[in-house]
């Protein structure tokens, strides 16, 4: 696409997550990426301890550099935010900054496993709530989609439990939602896709491995594709096939993260 992407979420020095794989894997499909980093950790979460320096009492300063200066931007990317100033801050961004009929992502990254991640609370996902309403498309896994939606959160499911959830969720925002993670246990992981009142899936065999920074991966992938002009069903697949070659090219030791760099194509 010709345009500008913002991608808002923070930013882990060490670890392949969050604006660390989004801003390079945008920029190698192509896509002229801006940033609005959220926070900078020294390292993200999973880590025994780290730092954290919140730029939230930044972001008036950085959107009046942008509005003295014309900038719009024709779509959007939101990962991890981790506070509530911030998504006031998104939807800001969205009213001042936006070229006409500028898609806006958003993955909720708040829990999964059936838990909130740490630090979150239900007044964290009550506003995610009122954000997603700002959303076209939202990617959040079967746990955020429990909490959004005010379902159960079943580790065995069916179609019909996980369709329901999704029809829920739906009747709280006017966005396309893709499920990540969806499993029926049969071998296969994928996503659900809702879009026009219509379920469709995607699946890929499972892999024997559960990597930190995949979502993120996939979310940034996913909009690739997406703000190039494909289907969601077909930039679903492909995100999934690249989250597929990511880990598969991860040894185990590696345990922070999935190597994204070897699957993105060298430089002759």
């Amino acid at each position: 696409m010709n345009g500008k992407i913002l991608t808002m979420q923070d930013v882990s020095c060490m670890g392949q997550c969050s604006m660390t794989v989004a801003l390079p894997i945008l920029s190698h499909f192509g896509i002229e990426t801006v940033i609005l980093p959220t926070a900078i950790l020294s390292n993200h979460t999973m880590f025994k301890t780290w730092s954290y320096l919140d730029l939230t009492p930044e972001l008036p300063n950085i959107f009046k550099g942008w509005e003295d200066n014309g900038f719009t931007f024709d779509g959007f990317l939101l990962g991890y935010l981790g506070k509530k100033e911030i998504m006031d801050a998104a939807k800001e961004c969205f009213s001042k900054f936006s070229s006409k009929n500028a898609p806006v992502i958003i993955d909720p990254a708040f829990g999964d496993m059936g838990k909130l991640y740490g630090g979150f609370d239900e007044a964290y996902v009550e506003s995610m709530r009122g954000l997603i309403k700002s959303a076209d498309i939202i990617i959040p896994n079967l746990t955020e989609v429990c909490f959004l939606a005010g379902c159960e959160y079943k580790e065995i499911y069916d179609k019909e439990y996980l369709e329901a959830c999704i029809k829920k969720l739906s009747a709280l925002t006017g966005a396309k939602i893709i499920v990540t993670g969806v499993e029926f246990g049969d071998g296969l992981i994928g996503e659900a896709v809702y879009e026009d009142g219509k379920i469709d899936y995607t699946f890929e065999k499972k892999l024997d491995m559960r990597s930190h920074g995949t979502g993120d991966i996939f979310a940034a992938v996913f909009a690739a594709y997406y703000f190039s002009g494909h289907t969601l069903v077909d930039a679903c697949r492909k995100a999934g096939q690249f989250v597929a070659v990511c880990i598969n090219n991860t040894e185990k030791e590696h345990s922070y993260g999935v190597r994204f760099e070897k699957a993105l194509a060298p430089i002759e």
